[in-house]
């Protein structure tokens, strides 16, 4: 494989800077460390982005996320691995990464389930990951970057 041209964040900097300047602002003490990471390998798994889904599943053994847990990650509903919260986490994620699925992208319900583990605050940073990863997400796939080939 081979990338369309260099990562526009290495061809802007700055822009990198600044969005690792929102994601660091968005650390929240209310989300479990290891959640994040949970999100954003759920999103880039639903988005098909190769780089993220390599360096998060990586970044969340090193938090000391088991392997069996990451290998779950994709059938999250149907493993017993994954705690309520961290269920909540996981539906929220999906629904607003898929917001053109449904006609109410991210229905009550989902939201309800989130909110009842996440106060206010955590929530934010939980909306904050999920729309970050998104983000680097389309970058990475639209311009097919290669897993492992951002530097560690």
């Amino acid at each position: 494989m081979q990338a369309r041209m260099k990562n526009p964040l290495m061809i802007f900097p700055d822009a990198l800077q600044a969005l690792l300047a929102v994601a660091k602002s968005a650390q929240q003490d209310g989300v479990p460390l290891r959640t994040p990471y949970l999100v954003c390998l759920r999103a880039s798994q639903i988005n098909g982005c190769s780089v993220c889904v390599d360096m998060h599943a990586r970044d969340a053994r090193k938090a000391g996320e088991t392997d069996e847990r990451l290998f779950a990650v994709a059938a999250w509903r149907e493993a017993p691995f994954f705690t309520d919260a961290e269920r909540a986490a996981l539906a929220l994620t999906e629904a607003a990464t898929r917001l053109s699925d449904r006609a109410d992208p991210v229905p009550d319900e989902i939201w309800n389930e989130a909110a009842r583990h996440y106060d206010e605050p955590a929530l934010a940073s939980l909306v904050i990951n999920i729309a970050l990863i998104n983000f680097f997400n389309r970058i990475n796939a639209t311009t097919r970057q290669v897993a492992g080939s951002v530097p560690r």
